[in-house]
C-alpha cells in the first residue's frame, strides 16, 4: 500500500515571481496527482496553530522555527504506517527544507523497511536539503531520489508527477 503525507499552504504564496492568493496550495495539488496516479491514501499535516496568512510573516515564522529546530504541535497525528510500504512526503520548500510541522509528524513514525519518496514544491530552490534531512528523520527507510516541481508550474505538472510516481512505485 502507498501513503502520501503532505503539508500545503493555500492563501498568500510566492508564485511565478510575485505573491498571489492560491485557493489550494501547490503541494496539495501535487499530493492529489500522486494519490490519483498510484491509488494512495493521503494524510494532511495541519499545524495546531496556523501559520500567518501574510506571506512575509509566514516566512519569518518558518525561518524562526527552522533556526530553533522547533516541532509545532499538530491538530491530528498519524500514529501508524505499518500497512504502507511506500510513503511519499510532499511539501513546500521553506528555507531549504520541509516546514518544521512536517518533521513533527515524521519523527513519530516507524519508517523501517519503507521506501520514502520526497517531493517538494518550490519557486527556484529545488529539493534544498530535503533528501538529506529525510535520511536523518526517517530512520531505517530507503530514501528515493526526490522530485522538485516549481510551484508556478504545478497546474500543468499532473502528467509529469503521475509518471514519476508510477515509475517509482513499481
Amino acid at each position: 500500500m502507498i501513503l502520501v503525507i503532505y503539508y500545503s499552504r493555500s492563501g498568500q504564496n510566492y508564485f511565478g515571481g510575485e505573491i498571489v492568493d492560491l485557493e489550494r496550495g501547490n503541494s496539495e495539488q501535487v499530493a492529489e496527482f500522486i494519490a490519483e496516479a498510484v491509488g494512495a491514501d493521503t494524510f494532511e499535516i495541519r499545524p495546531a496553530r496556523s501559520y500567518p496568512e501574510d506571506y512575509n510573516e509566514c516566512t519569518d515564522v518558518a525561518r524562526k522555527e527552522l533556526r530553533e529546530n522547533k516541532r509545532p504541535h499538530l491538530k491530528e497525528y498519524l500514529k501508524d504506517i505499518s500497512v504502507y510500504d511506500k510513503v511519499f512526503v510532499v511539501g513546500p520548500c521553506w528555507w531549504g527544507t520541509y516546514p518544521m510541522a512536517m518533521y513533527t509528524q515524521l519523527e513519530k513514525l516507524d519508517f523501517r523497511g519503507k521506501k520514502v519518496l520526497p517531493v517538494m514544491t518550490h519557486e527556484g530552490s529545488g529539493m534544498g536539503s530535503a533528501e538529506r534531512d529525510l535520511k536523518k528523520i526517517c530512520r531505517g527507510a530507503k530514501i528515493a531520489r526526490g522530485l522538485a516541481i516549481q510551484g508556478s508550474k504545478v497546474p500543468d505538472s499532473q502528467q509529469t508527477v503521475a509518471e514519476w510516481a508510477v515509475k517509482n512505485t513499481r
